[in-house]
């Protein structure tokens, strides 16, 4: 079992930039494709970026080119670097880990990212 903390989200003028961080404690971290998912309310949750364990990643459409997901398997650590951000990326993001071989799931809580001038 491995449980998420996510940090670094806030308050962004449009055109910023932030970079989340996603700790993740227990065992066995680079077994897991590393995710991070957003939604605002009303809405369901999508994905912006995952990286799997061998660091291949794939991005939704819409923040392509401008968001950047890495990881530190020394740190059990995934980041997500959003630049050029915009209104429209205004959500709580998740980071999400996914175990390659057994395919449990787990969540971290949630960080609010608002992008308003």
């Amino acid at each position: 079992q491995v449980q998420l903390v996510e940090s670094g989200g806030g308050l962004v003028q449009p055109g910023g930039s932030l970079r989340l961080s996603c700790a993740a404690s227990g065992s066995g971290f680079s077994y897991y494709a590393m995710g991070w998912y957003r939604q605002v309310p009303g809405k369901q949750r999508e994905l912006a970026a995952v990286i799997s364990r061998a660091g291949i990643t794939n991005y939704a459409e819409s923040v392509k080119g401008r968001f950047t997901i890495s990881r530190d398997n020394a740190k059990n650590t995934v980041y997500l670097q959003m630049n050029s951000l915009k209104p429209e990326d205004t959500a709580v993001y998740y980071c999400n880990a996914r175990h390659t071989f057994s395919g449990n799931i787990y969540w971290g809580q949630g960080t609010q990212v608002t992008v308003s001038s």
